[in-house]
Protein backbone atom coordinates (compact mmCIF):
# COMPACT_ATOMS: atom_id res chain seq x y z
CA UNK A 1 0.00 0.00 0.00
CA UNK A 2 1.20 2.98 -0.81
CA UNK A 3 2.37 5.83 1.66
CA UNK A 4 -1.13 7.82 1.08
CA UNK A 5 -3.36 5.41 1.61
CA UNK A 6 -1.56 4.11 4.81
CA UNK A 7 -2.16 8.08 5.73
CA UNK A 8 -5.53 7.59 4.50
CA UNK A 9 -5.77 4.44 6.89
CA UNK A 10 -4.26 5.98 10.12
CA UNK A 11 -6.75 8.98 9.46
CA UNK A 12 -9.81 6.80 9.43
CA UNK A 13 -8.85 5.42 12.52
CA UNK A 14 -8.40 8.41 14.10
CA UNK A 15 -12.01 9.90 12.63
CA UNK A 16 -14.17 11.15 15.52
CA UNK A 17 -17.82 12.24 15.86
CA UNK A 18 -17.99 15.66 14.43
CA UNK A 19 -18.12 18.74 17.16
CA UNK A 20 -21.31 19.97 18.52
CA UNK A 21 -22.75 23.09 16.43
CA UNK A 22 -21.06 26.06 18.84
CA UNK A 23 -23.51 29.46 19.19
CA UNK A 24 -22.90 32.09 16.85
CA UNK A 25 -20.46 34.58 18.73
CA UNK A 26 -19.25 38.38 18.27
CA UNK A 27 -15.35 37.56 17.11
CA UNK A 28 -12.96 39.30 14.78
CA UNK A 29 -14.83 38.45 11.87
CA UNK A 30 -18.27 39.40 13.06
CA UNK A 31 -20.02 41.55 10.81
CA UNK A 32 -17.60 41.26 7.59
CA UNK A 33 -19.99 39.91 4.82
CA UNK A 34 -19.22 36.17 3.84
CA UNK A 35 -19.95 35.76 -0.06
CA UNK A 36 -21.44 32.53 -0.73
CA UNK A 37 -21.46 31.06 -4.16
CA UNK A 38 -23.27 27.95 -4.92
CA UNK A 39 -22.78 25.12 -7.61
CA UNK A 40 -26.08 23.26 -8.43
CA UNK A 41 -29.00 25.01 -8.29
CA UNK A 42 -31.41 21.96 -8.05
CA UNK A 43 -33.56 21.22 -5.47
CA UNK A 44 -30.60 20.53 -2.87
CA UNK A 45 -28.60 23.16 -4.11
CA UNK A 46 -31.47 25.69 -3.56
CA UNK A 47 -32.48 24.50 -0.32
CA UNK A 48 -28.72 24.62 0.70
CA UNK A 49 -28.09 28.14 -0.60
CA UNK A 50 -31.37 29.44 1.62
CA UNK A 51 -30.07 27.61 4.86
CA UNK A 52 -26.74 29.09 4.41
CA UNK A 53 -28.22 32.86 4.01
CA UNK A 54 -30.17 31.85 7.38
CA UNK A 55 -27.17 30.21 9.31
CA UNK A 56 -25.15 33.92 9.13
CA UNK A 57 -26.60 37.06 9.49
CA UNK A 58 -23.49 38.40 6.91
CA UNK A 59 -23.59 35.27 4.48
CA UNK A 60 -25.12 36.85 0.92
CA UNK A 61 -25.26 34.97 -2.48
CA UNK A 62 -23.21 36.42 -4.78
CA UNK A 63 -22.53 33.70 -7.38
CA UNK A 64 -24.35 30.73 -9.17
CA UNK A 65 -23.48 27.77 -11.13
CA UNK A 66 -25.51 25.50 -12.65
CA UNK A 67 -26.04 23.55 -16.65
CA UNK A 68 -29.01 25.51 -16.79
CA UNK A 69 -29.50 29.35 -17.06
CA UNK A 70 -33.72 28.67 -16.59
CA UNK A 71 -32.82 26.90 -13.89
CA UNK A 72 -30.35 29.00 -11.96
CA UNK A 73 -32.69 31.35 -12.47
CA UNK A 74 -35.64 29.64 -10.63
CA UNK A 75 -33.14 29.09 -8.07
CA UNK A 76 -32.38 32.61 -7.76
CA UNK A 77 -36.43 33.45 -7.79
CA UNK A 78 -36.98 31.43 -5.32
CA UNK A 79 -33.86 32.40 -3.21
CA UNK A 80 -35.49 36.15 -3.48
CA UNK A 81 -38.74 35.05 -2.26
CA UNK A 82 -37.05 33.68 1.62
CA UNK A 83 -33.88 35.63 1.96
CA UNK A 84 -34.52 39.00 0.16
CA UNK A 85 -31.76 41.49 -0.13
CA UNK A 86 -29.28 38.71 0.79
CA UNK A 87 -29.71 37.20 -2.83
CA UNK A 88 -26.73 39.65 -4.60
CA UNK A 89 -26.29 37.51 -7.64
CA UNK A 90 -25.62 39.99 -10.51
CA UNK A 91 -26.52 38.89 -14.03
CA UNK A 92 -22.66 38.25 -14.87
CA UNK A 93 -22.30 35.57 -12.07
CA UNK A 94 -24.88 33.51 -13.09
CA UNK A 95 -22.55 30.88 -14.60
CA UNK A 96 -23.99 28.34 -17.08
CA UNK A 97 -21.84 24.98 -18.30
CA UNK A 98 -19.47 22.57 -17.22
CA UNK A 99 -17.09 24.84 -16.18
CA UNK A 100 -19.31 26.84 -14.14
CA UNK A 101 -18.08 25.55 -11.33
CA UNK A 102 -14.93 27.16 -11.38
CA UNK A 103 -15.94 30.66 -12.81
CA UNK A 104 -18.04 30.43 -9.20
CA UNK A 105 -14.88 29.80 -7.23
CA UNK A 106 -13.27 32.51 -9.25
CA UNK A 107 -15.72 35.00 -8.64
CA UNK A 108 -14.12 36.25 -4.77
CA UNK A 109 -16.64 34.09 -2.62
CA UNK A 110 -15.85 32.97 0.81
CA UNK A 111 -17.82 29.74 0.84
CA UNK A 112 -18.64 27.45 -1.84
CA UNK A 113 -21.75 25.52 -1.92
CA UNK A 114 -21.47 21.97 -3.60
CA UNK A 115 -24.94 20.38 -4.85
CA UNK A 116 -24.22 19.24 -7.76
CA UNK A 117 -24.68 15.03 -9.19
CA UNK A 118 -21.80 13.58 -6.81
CA UNK A 119 -19.84 12.34 -10.34
CA UNK A 120 -18.53 15.72 -9.71
CA UNK A 121 -17.72 16.31 -6.38
CA UNK A 122 -14.18 15.77 -5.85
CA UNK A 123 -13.22 17.55 -9.05
CA UNK A 124 -15.03 20.55 -7.41
CA UNK A 125 -13.80 20.41 -4.11
CA UNK A 126 -10.49 19.93 -4.76
CA UNK A 127 -10.75 23.32 -6.87
CA UNK A 128 -12.59 25.01 -4.00
CA UNK A 129 -9.86 23.94 -1.27
CA UNK A 130 -7.04 24.55 -3.48
CA UNK A 131 -8.72 28.16 -3.84
CA UNK A 132 -9.03 28.74 -0.53
CA UNK A 133 -12.43 28.50 0.09
CA UNK A 134 -14.67 27.47 2.59
CA UNK A 135 -17.20 24.42 1.61
CA UNK A 136 -20.90 22.62 2.35
CA UNK A 137 -20.14 19.55 0.22
CA UNK A 138 -23.20 17.43 -0.17
CA UNK A 139 -23.41 13.54 0.48
CA UNK A 140 -22.16 11.34 -1.48
CA UNK A 141 -18.74 12.77 -2.27
CA UNK A 142 -17.69 10.68 -4.90
CA UNK A 143 -18.65 7.23 -7.03
CA UNK A 144 -15.34 5.64 -7.38
CA UNK A 145 -12.40 5.21 -5.13
CA UNK A 146 -10.21 7.45 -7.22
CA UNK A 147 -13.06 10.49 -6.20
CA UNK A 148 -12.79 9.34 -3.02
CA UNK A 149 -8.81 9.20 -2.61
CA UNK A 150 -9.27 12.46 -4.08
CA UNK A 151 -11.67 14.04 -1.73
CA UNK A 152 -9.00 12.17 1.29
CA UNK A 153 -6.17 14.87 0.00
CA UNK A 154 -8.45 17.77 -0.13
CA UNK A 155 -9.52 17.34 3.14
CA UNK A 156 -5.89 17.06 4.54
CA UNK A 157 -5.42 19.93 2.24
CA UNK A 158 -8.40 21.50 3.87
CA UNK A 159 -6.77 21.08 7.33
CA UNK A 160 -3.59 22.39 6.29
CA UNK A 161 -5.46 25.49 5.32
CA UNK A 162 -7.59 26.26 7.90
CA UNK A 163 -10.56 25.41 5.75
CA UNK A 164 -13.77 24.13 7.16
CA UNK A 165 -15.54 21.12 5.15
CA UNK A 166 -18.83 20.59 6.46
CA UNK A 167 -20.75 17.22 4.93
CA UNK A 168 -24.01 16.86 3.77
CA UNK A 169 -24.60 13.52 6.04
CA UNK A 170 -27.17 15.37 7.52
CA UNK A 171 -28.16 12.91 10.46
CA UNK A 172 -24.52 13.91 12.18
CA UNK A 173 -26.32 16.81 13.07
CA UNK A 174 -29.99 15.20 13.85
CA UNK A 175 -30.10 16.51 17.83
CA UNK A 176 -32.39 13.60 18.30
CA UNK A 177 -29.63 11.04 16.65
CA UNK A 178 -27.09 12.55 17.96
CA UNK A 179 -28.22 12.07 21.57
CA UNK A 180 -28.96 8.47 20.11
CA UNK A 181 -25.53 7.63 19.45
CA UNK A 182 -23.97 9.19 22.50
CA UNK A 183 -26.18 6.31 24.25
CA UNK A 184 -24.49 4.12 22.30
CA UNK A 185 -21.02 5.03 22.54
CA UNK A 186 -21.54 5.78 26.53
CA UNK A 187 -22.52 1.78 26.66
CA UNK A 188 -25.71 1.82 26.82
CA UNK A 189 -26.68 -1.06 24.83
CA UNK A 190 -22.83 -2.35 25.52
CA UNK A 191 -20.95 -3.59 22.74
CA UNK A 192 -22.07 -3.85 19.19
CA UNK A 193 -22.86 -7.04 17.86
CA UNK A 194 -24.92 -6.11 14.42
CA UNK A 195 -26.72 -3.16 12.73
CA UNK A 196 -29.66 -3.72 10.52
CA UNK A 197 -30.25 -0.52 8.42
CA UNK A 198 -33.18 -0.33 6.17
CA UNK A 199 -33.85 2.22 3.64
CA UNK A 200 -37.04 1.03 1.40
CA UNK A 201 -38.38 3.59 -0.56
CA UNK A 202 -39.80 4.68 -4.28
CA UNK A 203 -37.75 5.19 -7.38
CA UNK A 204 -35.81 9.09 -7.09
CA UNK A 205 -35.43 10.05 -10.60
CA UNK A 206 -37.01 7.59 -13.09
CA UNK A 207 -35.52 6.98 -16.63
CA UNK A 208 -37.21 8.92 -18.94
CA UNK A 209 -37.63 6.64 -22.09
CA UNK A 210 -35.79 7.36 -24.78
CA UNK A 211 -38.15 8.76 -27.03
CA UNK A 212 -38.76 11.89 -25.46
CA UNK A 213 -35.11 12.56 -25.58
CA UNK A 214 -34.98 16.11 -27.74
CA UNK A 215 -33.65 15.66 -31.41
CA UNK A 216 -29.70 16.60 -31.08
CA UNK A 217 -29.26 16.56 -27.54
CA UNK A 218 -25.88 15.32 -26.91
CA UNK A 219 -25.35 11.72 -25.23
CA UNK A 220 -23.90 13.43 -22.27
CA UNK A 221 -26.22 16.80 -21.79
CA UNK A 222 -29.05 13.51 -21.78
CA UNK A 223 -27.11 11.46 -19.07
CA UNK A 224 -26.72 14.90 -16.98
CA UNK A 225 -30.23 15.94 -17.16
CA UNK A 226 -30.78 12.13 -15.66
CA UNK A 227 -27.78 12.19 -13.96
CA UNK A 228 -29.66 9.70 -11.05
CA UNK A 229 -29.98 6.74 -13.78
CA UNK A 230 -25.84 6.36 -14.80
CA UNK A 231 -23.73 4.74 -12.22
CA UNK A 232 -20.72 7.78 -13.07
CA UNK A 233 -23.14 10.01 -12.18
CA UNK A 234 -24.64 9.35 -9.29
CA UNK A 235 -22.52 6.00 -7.62
CA UNK A 236 -26.60 4.23 -7.91
CA UNK A 237 -28.81 4.39 -5.41
CA UNK A 238 -26.97 2.94 -2.70
CA UNK A 239 -24.21 5.22 -3.09
CA UNK A 240 -26.79 7.98 -3.41
CA UNK A 241 -29.50 7.55 -1.27
CA UNK A 242 -29.08 4.67 1.14
CA UNK A 243 -25.32 6.12 1.71
CA UNK A 244 -27.40 8.06 4.39
CA UNK A 245 -27.98 4.70 6.28
CA UNK A 246 -24.24 3.39 5.58
CA UNK A 247 -23.21 6.66 7.25
CA UNK A 248 -24.77 6.04 10.78
CA UNK A 249 -23.34 2.51 10.45
CA UNK A 250 -20.24 4.18 9.95
CA UNK A 251 -20.93 6.17 13.34
CA UNK A 252 -21.67 3.37 15.11
CA UNK A 253 -18.61 1.66 14.33
CA UNK A 254 -16.27 4.16 15.45
CA UNK A 255 -15.56 5.54 11.52
CA UNK A 256 -13.45 2.62 11.53
CA UNK A 257 -13.45 0.60 8.28
CA UNK A 258 -14.84 -3.31 8.11
CA UNK A 259 -12.49 -6.26 7.15
CA UNK A 260 -14.53 -6.91 4.20
CA UNK A 261 -18.05 -7.07 2.38
CA UNK A 262 -20.53 -9.44 0.41
CA UNK A 263 -23.67 -8.07 -1.38
CA UNK A 264 -26.55 -8.74 -3.94
CA UNK A 265 -28.46 -6.68 -5.97
CA UNK A 266 -29.71 -6.39 -9.29
CA UNK A 267 -32.44 -4.54 -11.58
CA UNK A 268 -36.12 -6.05 -11.03
CA UNK A 269 -37.96 -3.26 -13.18
CA UNK A 270 -36.73 -2.77 -16.12
CA UNK A 271 -35.22 0.80 -17.14
CA UNK A 272 -34.72 2.38 -20.90
CA UNK A 273 -30.69 3.81 -21.32
CA UNK A 274 -29.57 3.61 -17.30
CA UNK A 275 -27.38 1.27 -15.81
CA UNK A 276 -28.14 1.79 -12.15
CA UNK A 277 -29.67 -1.37 -9.56
CA UNK A 278 -33.26 -0.99 -7.78
CA UNK A 279 -32.41 -2.70 -4.91
CA UNK A 280 -28.77 -4.11 -3.04
CA UNK A 281 -28.57 -6.34 0.15
CA UNK A 282 -24.87 -5.99 1.60
CA UNK A 283 -23.14 -7.68 4.41
CA UNK A 284 -20.33 -5.71 5.83
CA UNK A 285 -17.78 -7.90 8.30
CA UNK A 286 -16.08 -5.83 10.57
CA UNK A 287 -13.55 -7.09 13.75
CA UNK A 288 -14.92 -9.81 16.34
CA UNK A 289 -17.58 -11.15 14.20
CA UNK A 290 -19.35 -8.05 14.33
CA UNK A 291 -21.66 -7.57 11.52
CA UNK A 292 -23.48 -5.24 9.63
CA UNK A 293 -26.37 -5.28 7.09
CA UNK A 294 -28.11 -2.90 4.82
CA UNK A 295 -30.89 -3.51 2.50
CA UNK A 296 -31.99 -0.72 0.05
CA UNK A 297 -34.75 -0.64 -2.82
CA UNK A 298 -36.54 1.28 -5.09
CA UNK A 299 -39.28 0.61 -6.34
CA UNK A 300 -42.83 1.56 -6.54
CA UNK A 301 -46.03 -0.60 -4.68
CA UNK A 302 -43.72 -1.91 -2.03
CA UNK A 303 -43.28 -1.61 1.31
CA UNK A 304 -41.35 1.90 2.85
CA UNK A 305 -39.11 1.80 5.55
CA UNK A 306 -35.93 4.03 6.47
CA UNK A 307 -35.05 2.59 10.06
CA UNK A 308 -31.95 1.74 12.32
CA UNK A 309 -32.32 -1.38 14.33
CA UNK A 310 -28.65 -1.79 16.12
CA UNK A 311 -27.84 -5.17 18.55
CA UNK A 312 -25.89 -4.49 21.58
CA UNK A 313 -24.60 -6.79 24.43
CA UNK A 314 -26.78 -5.10 26.96
CA UNK A 315 -29.85 -3.78 24.44
CA UNK A 316 -31.02 -2.48 21.32
CA UNK A 317 -31.65 0.45 19.60
CA UNK A 318 -33.98 1.53 17.31
CA UNK A 319 -34.25 4.68 14.82
CA UNK A 320 -36.62 5.10 12.51
CA UNK A 321 -39.48 3.45 14.16
CA UNK A 322 -42.22 5.86 15.56
CA UNK A 323 -41.31 9.52 16.32
CA UNK A 324 -38.12 8.88 18.92
CA UNK A 325 -35.15 6.79 18.68
CA UNK A 326 -35.29 4.49 21.40
CA UNK A 327 -33.26 2.01 23.34
CA UNK A 328 -34.84 -1.12 25.75
CA UNK A 329 -32.61 -3.58 27.37
CA UNK A 330 -30.59 -3.14 30.82
CA UNK A 331 -31.37 0.72 30.46
CA UNK A 332 -34.21 1.86 28.77
CA UNK A 333 -34.41 5.15 27.04
CA UNK A 334 -36.07 7.31 24.99
CA UNK A 335 -35.23 10.51 23.26
CA UNK A 336 -37.21 13.64 24.68
CA UNK A 337 -35.24 16.29 24.36
CA UNK A 338 -35.81 19.13 21.77
CA UNK A 339 -35.74 18.87 17.65
CA UNK A 340 -33.97 20.40 15.15
CA UNK A 341 -33.51 21.34 11.29
CA UNK A 342 -30.72 18.96 10.80
CA UNK A 343 -29.93 20.18 7.30
CA UNK A 344 -29.77 24.14 9.15
CA UNK A 345 -27.76 22.94 11.79
CA UNK A 346 -25.12 21.88 8.98
CA UNK A 347 -24.87 25.57 7.73
CA UNK A 348 -25.13 26.50 11.09
CA UNK A 349 -21.94 24.67 11.53
CA UNK A 350 -20.13 25.37 8.66
CA UNK A 351 -20.46 29.26 9.32
CA UNK A 352 -20.10 29.57 12.99
CA UNK A 353 -16.53 27.65 12.03
CA UNK A 354 -15.79 30.43 9.98
CA UNK A 355 -16.20 33.16 12.22
CA UNK A 356 -14.59 32.04 15.12
CA UNK A 357 -11.75 30.80 13.49
CA UNK A 358 -12.23 26.97 14.43
CA UNK A 359 -12.14 24.89 10.82
CA UNK A 360 -15.09 22.20 11.24
CA UNK A 361 -13.51 18.98 8.52
CA UNK A 362 -15.55 16.36 7.84
CA UNK A 363 -13.50 15.44 5.06
CA UNK A 364 -12.02 12.00 6.63
CA UNK A 365 -15.67 10.60 7.70
CA UNK A 366 -17.16 11.93 4.76
CA UNK A 367 -14.88 9.82 2.56
CA UNK A 368 -15.37 6.72 5.19
CA UNK A 369 -19.11 6.61 4.42
CA UNK A 370 -18.90 7.15 1.07
CA UNK A 371 -15.74 4.35 0.02
CA UNK A 372 -18.18 1.96 2.40
CA UNK A 373 -21.25 2.24 -0.34
CA UNK A 374 -19.11 2.69 -3.09
CA UNK A 375 -17.46 -1.34 -1.47
CA UNK A 376 -21.10 -2.24 -1.05
CA UNK A 377 -21.73 -1.31 -4.46
CA UNK A 378 -19.25 -3.47 -6.31
CA UNK A 379 -19.14 -6.08 -3.87
CA UNK A 380 -23.33 -6.44 -5.44
CA UNK A 381 -21.72 -5.38 -9.20
CA UNK A 382 -19.27 -8.07 -9.39
CA UNK A 383 -21.06 -11.05 -7.23
CA UNK A 384 -17.38 -10.53 -5.30
CA UNK A 385 -16.22 -10.79 -1.29
CA UNK A 386 -14.20 -7.39 -1.28
CA UNK A 387 -11.96 -6.27 1.57
CA UNK A 388 -11.55 -2.96 2.39
CA UNK A 389 -8.01 -2.67 1.09
CA UNK A 390 -8.97 -3.63 -2.29
CA UNK A 391 -12.11 -1.29 -1.84
CA UNK A 392 -10.20 1.79 -1.58
CA UNK A 393 -7.31 0.74 -3.64
CA UNK A 394 -9.57 -0.16 -6.65
CA UNK A 395 -8.50 1.47 -10.35
CA UNK A 396 -11.84 1.23 -11.45
CA UNK A 397 -12.45 4.84 -12.71
CA UNK A 398 -16.35 5.81 -13.51
CA UNK A 399 -16.15 9.42 -13.72
CA UNK A 400 -14.56 10.62 -17.26
CA UNK A 401 -11.40 13.29 -16.51
CA UNK A 402 -13.18 15.28 -19.06
CA UNK A 403 -16.77 15.67 -20.24
CA UNK A 404 -17.81 17.80 -23.68
CA UNK A 405 -20.87 18.76 -23.11
CA UNK A 406 -22.14 18.32 -26.65
CA UNK A 407 -19.98 15.09 -26.93
CA UNK A 408 -20.82 11.13 -27.06
CA UNK A 409 -20.39 8.64 -24.35
CA UNK A 410 -20.51 5.18 -24.19
CA UNK A 411 -21.84 3.97 -21.07
CA UNK A 412 -21.72 0.52 -19.95
CA UNK A 413 -24.40 -1.85 -19.87
CA UNK A 414 -25.91 -3.21 -16.84
CA UNK A 415 -23.47 -5.08 -14.06
CA UNK A 416 -23.62 -8.71 -13.62
CA UNK A 417 -22.72 -10.50 -10.85
CA UNK A 418 -20.14 -13.05 -11.61
CA UNK A 419 -19.27 -11.40 -14.98
CA UNK A 420 -18.51 -7.98 -14.09
CA UNK A 421 -15.11 -7.62 -12.90
CA UNK A 422 -13.59 -5.89 -10.23
CA UNK A 423 -10.92 -3.83 -11.24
Amino acid sequence: MNSSLLTARRAFLKASLPAAVPAMVSGLQAGKVLKVGLVGCGGRGTGAAAQAMKADDYAHLTAVADIDLERAQQCLERLKAVAGAKVQVEPRNIFVGLDAYQKVIDSGVDVVLLATPPGFRPQHLRASIEAGKHVFCEKPVAVDAPGVRSVLDSARLAQQKNLSIVSGFCWRYSAQVRATFEQIKSGAIGNVVAYYATYYTSPVKPMPPASSRPAGMSDVEWMIRNWYNFTFLSGDGLVEQAVHSVDKIAWAMDDKPPLSCVAVGGRQIPAEGGNIFDHFAVNYLYPNNVRAFLGCRQMEGCYNENADYILGTKGTCTIGRGPNPRIQGEKNWTYSGPRNDMYQAEHDALFASIRRGQPVNDGIWMATSTMLAIMGRMAAYTGQQISWDQALQSQEKLFPDKLDWNGTLEVPPLARPGVTKFL
